[in-house]
């Protein structure tokens, strides 16, 4: 795939509407509405919340929620990522969808699932690293608490990553652990680092403060380009990411680590 050393990044944090898929496309749509860039980043279940009322959100593979992000995809010209809360063979999944203008589909499993909030009870989990190849770019999708654990995450030469893309549901009260969270694993994998989180206060009565950003390559917090509250794009450069990690070559230091 040719390469684009620049990309224009474009996280959405907004107010999720509680366990209702339609209401949250139809606020997109409207949000979205001539949006220019080459990748949106939707929160964690950005369709319905993060609830675990898995029978009454959960969907279908490839349902109304990834119909939509394929037609959004086409319509704007660019890659749309997002999690679903999605049932197959009997079982349910915090199911990230990477969705690019061409219907190339990437798919991952959330792993590390958030016991404390009993995802865990309801939701099975993924086992599978994906690594995405969009405009030349290797990208490494996860999902809210797998940022905690940076192994699963370590940027390794067996399964390399230029950027690395996390969308949340991050509770106010936890609000310095997920900023340090996603700096900590920029610098240590030496790759961009984009967090998205929702805003709001959610169905169990949880508030969201946003606090969405993206890092680069040296735990940099990147500025945003554009004035708008709930969209917060950046650009990142491919080529001064690779200047970088040639300068210092920290990554040729690091541990291997194998999964087995």
């Amino acid at each position: 795939m040719q390469q684009d050393n620049q990309m224009k990044i474009s996280l959405i944090q907004y107010d999720v509407i509680w366990e209702d898929a339609k209401a949250n496309h139809d606020y997109l749509d409207q949000l979205l509405e001539n949006h220019e860039t080459d990748l949106i980043l939707l929160p964690e279940m950005f369709a319905s919340g993060f609830s675990m009322s898995v029978e009454k959100i959960g969907e279908k593979p490839f349902g109304p929620t990834f119909e939509w992000m394929e037609k959004k995809a086409k319509k704007l010209n660019c890659a749309i990522a997002g999690s679903v809360s999605t049932l197959e063979n009997d079982k349910y999944f915090n199911r990230f969808y990477f969705v690019t203008p061409n219907s190339g589909i990437y798919i991952y499993d959330k792993k590390h699932l958030f016991s404390y909030g009993k995802e865990a009870t309801v939701y099975s989990a993924g086992d599978k690293i994906v690594t995405i190849d969009y405009k030349g770019w290797q990208i490494r999708p996860i999902v809210c608490y797998d940022l905690r654990f940076p192994v699963w995450i370590r940027n390794t030469e067996e399964n390399p990553y230029d950027l690395l893309l996390c969308n949340a549901s991050w509770p106010k009260a936890r609000r310095e652990a997920w900023i340090s969270l996603l700096k900590a694993r920029a610098i240590e994998n030496m790759a961009y680092v984009a967090g998205v989180n929702r805003t709001g206060v959610d169905g169990y009565d949880l508030e969201y403060k946003g606090d969405s950003h993206l890092f680069d390559t040296l735990g940099e917090d990147l500025n945003v380009i554009n004035n708008h509250p709930e969209i917060l794009q950046f650009e990142i450069d491919k080529e001064k990411q690779d200047k970088t990690r040639k300068h210092f070559n920290f990554l040729n230091d690091r541990d291997s680590f194998y999964f087995g």
